[in-house]
């Protein structure tokens, strides 16, 4: 299973980005997607999670600003990310699980992208 994350990018204080990541591979099916994010010195913690549901879960930090989504057909989870804050700089990893016909029961990890909100 494979994922790859795009849409990271240099943005200012206010500036919006939408970041994209599409699981490929022995997937049989797709529960739980969600993003992550560490910052320089702090550990990796939850930014946003959809579950097969759509039933969404956001950080108190980014409710209101953060929308995430998914297309079920592309296998495809999305970030729209609105009203960046400096405190928002980060890299950002997609997470997603499901079942493979090949491992079955996986959770997979995107390599990050690197979000940066200028001040």
């Amino acid at each position: 299973v494979q994922l790859v994350e795009s849409g990271g990018d240099l943005v200012q204080a206010g500036g919006s980005l939408r970041l994209s990541c599409t699981a490929s591979g022995s997937i049989s099916s797709i529960n739980g997607m969600g993003w992550y994010r560490q910052a320089p010195g702090k550990q990796r913690e939850l930014v946003a999670r959809i579950t097969s549901g759509v039933n969404t879960d956001y950080a108190d930090s980014v409710k209101g600003r953060f929308t995430i989504s998914r297309d079920n057909v592309k296998g495809t989870v999305y970030l729209q990310m609105n009203s960046l804050k400096p405190e928002d700089t980060a890299v950002y990893y997609c997470n997603v699980n499901g079942y493979s016909w090949i491992l079955g029961d996986f959770t997979s990890w995107g390599q990050g992208t690197q979000v940066t909100v200028s001040s």
